[in-house]
């Protein structure tokens, strides 16, 4: 396969990064068709390197091209393919929210209009998440890539949406019983025990904090688990009974709504890049 210019027979191919602990990062090539609408949690950020990268998102029908910066939202809906017969390349971290929160320290999620910015502090931001795959990222590089794209995030979004009294502390120990439990069958009165923040207010600051509802949170960091297992030789079934699912259908139907493909379609791409 000629990865460099995404020209394979028209395979479509998706390069991830496997370094331990870090951001997950991938480059890809589409031909026509890429992702069906499908939510993360995570903020997206990429480039398109080649072609028009098109989506819909917000609404609207958006072409990301080289030189923009994609920022889109975690939990807003998109999907993506070719805006022209040529195809496109791109690349794109997906950043958990709680890092960029750790440089914020609880205030209200950026937000950036239109999934597209072409200003430059963005753009030299999101640099050291778009460069190759296979350059991994030292810790200290990423952590002051972290901090410098929180602050671009924070100065381009402008005046922040959501509420303003956010109880940042309750919903870090949200998350962490959250991240504990995972193989348990967690309830809002749990995380209410848990934090000490009554449960109907710690559920919208954790919406506003992490942009994502708590159930959605425990789905995605399942579905994480279910990668990994997946990518080790697990069989599917398997994989999502270790993960937490009740079985493999009930895997697959939150899988695909996540990342716009079924497992196996997912796990093919990432074969073709090989």
């Amino acid at each position: 396969m000629d990865q460099k210019n995404g020209q394979a027979g028209n395979a479509d191919w998706v390069i991830r990064s496997v370094q331990p602990g870090g951001i997950e990062r991938i480059e890809a090539w589409f031909g026509s068709h890429g992702y069906d609408p499908h939510r993360h949690d995570t903020y997206s950020i990429g480039r398109t390197l080649a072609g028009v990268q098109s989506f819909h998102y917000a609404g609207s029908m958006r072409h990301g091209l080289p030189g923009n910066t994609l920022v889109l939202h975690p939990d807003e809906l998109h999907d993506g393919m070719a805006g022209t017969d040529a195809g496109f390349r791109y690349r794109m971290a997906y950043v958990d929210p709680a890092l960029i929160q750790n440089v914020l320290g609880g205030e209200p999620l950026p937000f950036i209009a239109g999934g597209l910015s072409s200003d430059p502090r963005l753009f030299y931001a999101s640099e050291a998440f778009v460069q190759a795959v296979d350059h991994p990222l030292e810790t200290l590089e990423e952590q002051d890539a972290l901090y410098d794209l929180a602050m671009a995030l924070r100065a381009v979004a402008g005046k922040p949406r959501g509420r303003k009294r956010l109880d940042y502390r309750a919903a870090e120990r949200a998350r962490a019983f959250i991240l504990e439990h995972l193989h348990t069958c967690i309830t809002l009165e749990m995380l209410e025990h848990a934090c000490g923040r009554e449960r109907w207010s710690l559920s919208r600051d954790f919406r506003t904090l992490y942009g994502t509802s708590p159930y959605r949170f425990v789905t995605l960091r399942r579905l994480d688990r279910f990668r990994a297992l997946v990518l080790e030789g697990f069989t599917l079934v398997d994989a999502a009974l270790v993960a937490g699912f009740h079985d493999q259908s009930h895997m697959t139907r939150h899988f695909t709504r996540c990342y716009g493909v079924p497992p196996m379609r997912w796990l093919e791409r990432l074969r073709a890049a090989r």
